[in-house]
């Protein structure tokens, strides 16, 4: 019997970590094969290379991001062998299974939750082992008769077998992440998100974790992230773990969390300052609105003030990155709160900062809610809203706005001094930087084009002559440094143009020549000459001396900004003083 297990990825990078719990689940009674695309993959492709497998059965799991795909191709597979039977799973079929059975037909039967053992019963059925009365959990029309079966008891994680040991994965370790679950369910009850149905946390055998940890190190795999919605619900369990995987460190591997920002204790923040190396861990931390009313509303649980002590205690020792989530839409949330609830978290200068914005997914209780706070939102998925009550539809497409240039310039971090500058001195606050730039953005038409680095600069430049209020002496000089700063030996092209004369230029070079103690510190493939100091320095006109112990900190002052490359090093800056040319 021929069984595909299949999903559609929202990038070839992914990997999905459900269909190969159901293989390893089933094996060894059944040999299932794994079949992965990406939603970009054209539809027919994926449909011809399944029915090139010849399957009698064929399991689909379904998300947000992939249903609407996964419908086109169940439909067409379902034309080409009427015979096959479509098994449906996963969290945006669990729910209203009885709409999707009418909606697609071509389904024949959706697991409810938990798949790994409806999938195994209905394997046994289709083998003659059982009858479809003994499979748990399952929904099915049958003479246009919408059948249920009950559930069977929650699953015992820790005898659950390890997903990850398929030869056919080790290939692709070292250049997709790799999802790993060390518990289901979550202790809150927000209700934008599903996690929140399912009451309790439920741990996998945490020595059978770490060994899957070790193998997966050991065969390449060089981003890990955990899928726990709150990974450190037990201080004690994520201590044990922390300790783990930094006894067990491999350079140039990277393990990403879900964490809650409040109640992460300053002890634990403490030992991973002292003891994670650099660049190991990476945290997640959902704050979604830091408005009182509306975190009551949807029945979540937050100390902000516990939230940003934990960021800050983070960043301040220089080891984790961390991405903060934000969500634009919720309850009582209008233009005016969001765009404080932006500042208040920005004010903590997280490494990324994600502006998402609500969707209201099926079996949610705001989805259930929806009238009582005057949602409009899209029909199909993802299920994103357009207004409600509080917030206009024109507002969220300016929160939209904000957005594109929040991930261009701040999160992909392409100019992290003049951004700073901006935020701080120029805007009235980080919001209304991002926000009057987005919308210039949008109006300038560059939402429909591609960039490269230089245009990300241009394009900053327009709009501050055009907003008109900005020092462009120091902004410039700013996004000099910052332009140079991406680069580890000269640039092919800058985005100013220089109009210094040739002798000055010369000048320049012999002062740097002369200076034996500069000379000393800076770092160049070899000794300077006349006749290199070309090929390994650039030197432009800047208006500001940049600070050498902190990078966002400068003093007003004309000079030039020498700039040393040594390829596979980080550039080194050193700022010579107009005045001393004129001494």
């Amino acid at each position: 019997m021929n069984i595909v297990l299949t999903t559609l990825n929202a990038k070839y990078i992914h990997t999905n970590l459900a269909i190969r719990y159901l293989k390893s689940y089933v094996m060894p009674d059944y040999e299932p094969i794994l079949s992965e695309y990406t939603i970009k993959d054209p539809i027919l492709n994926i449909v011809a290379d399944i029915h090139q497998k010849k399957p009698k059965i064929v399991g689909f799991s379904l998300y947000i991001w992939n249903i609407e795909e996964s419908i086109k191709v169940i439909r067409i597979l379902k034309k080409t062998n009427p015979e096959l039977v479509i098994v449906a799973g996963g969290p945006e079929v669990t729910y209203d299974y009885d709409k999707w059975l009418e909606k697609v037909p071509e389904i024949d039967f959706i697991a409810i939750g938990e798949g790994e053992r409806t999938f195994k019963q209905l394997l046994d059925y289709h083998a003659g082992k059982i009858q479809l009365s003994e499979v748990q959990g399952i929904a099915y029309n049958i003479d246009d008769k919408l059948k249920i079966t009950a559930p069977g008891p929650k699953l015992d994680l820790r005898e659950i077998p390890s997903p990850f040991r398929f030869p056919e994965d080790v290939p692709h370790l070292s250049s997709r992440v790799t999802y790993i679950e060390t518990s289901r369910g979550c202790p809150f009850s927000c209700q934008f998100c599903l996690s929140s149905i399912e009451v309790g946390v439920r741990y996998f055998n945490r020595e059978t974790v770490k060994d899957d940890i070790r193998y997966l190190m050991k065969n390449g795999a060089k981003t890990i992230k955990f899928v726990d919605r709150t990974f450190n619900i037990s201080r004690s369990y994520a201590m044990e773990m922390f300790r783990f995987l930094i006894d067990e460190y491999l350079p140039g591997t990277v393990f990403q969390f879900e964490i809650t920002g409040d109640i992460m204790r300053p002890e634990v923040i403490n030992f991973l300052n002292e003891n994670a190396p650099k660049g190991l861990f990476r945290f997640e931390i959902g704050v979604q609105s830091t408005n009182d009313l509306t975190n009551e509303l949807v029945k979540r649980r937050q100390n902000f003030e516990k939230l940003s002590r934990t960021v800050t205690m983070v960043k301040e020792g220089g080891k984790i990155a961390q991405h903060l989530d934000l969500i634009a839409g919720l309850p009582e949330e209008d233009y005016d709160s969001f765009r404080k609830t932006f500042n208040d978290v920005f004010a903590m200068r997280p490494e990324e900062l994600q502006l998402g914005f609500l969707k209201l997914l099926r079996g949610t209780g705001l989805r259930i809610q929806a009238e009582q706070y005057g949602y409009t939102y899209i029909d199909e998925a993802p299920y994103e809203i357009l207004s409600n009550n509080v917030l206009t539809f024109d507002e969220i497409l300016r929160i939209k706005q904000t957005e594109d240039v929040l991930e261009k310039y701040w999160n992909d971090n392409r100019m992290p001094r003049t951004i700073e500058y901006l935020v701080s001195e120029v805007f009235e606050t980080p919001f209304d930087f991002f926000q009057e730039f987005g919308t210039f953005w949008e109006l300038s038409g560059w939402s429909r084009i591609g960039h490269q680095l230089q245009d990300l600069y241009t394009r900053l430049e327009s709009f501050l002559l055009e907003f008109g209020k900005a020092d462009m002496e120091i902004v410039q000089s700013l996004m000099k440094i910052d332009y140079l700063a991406h680069h580890t030996f000269q640039p092919r092209h800058i985005w100013w143009k220089d109009d210094f004369d040739a002798d000055t230029l010369t000048g320049i070079e012999r002062l740097i020549l002369n200076d034996a103690e500069l000379l000393e510190r800076t770092v160049t493939p070899t000794k300077l000459t006349e006749r290199n100091i070309r090929k390994h320095t650039f030197i432009t006109p800047v208006a500001i001396r940049p600070n050498e112990t902190n990078e966002n900190e400068f003093i007003k002052e004309d000079g030039y900004l020498v700039t040393f490359f040594c390829r596979g090093q980080e550039p080194q800056f050193h700022f010579l003083a107009k005045k001393l040319m004129n001494a």
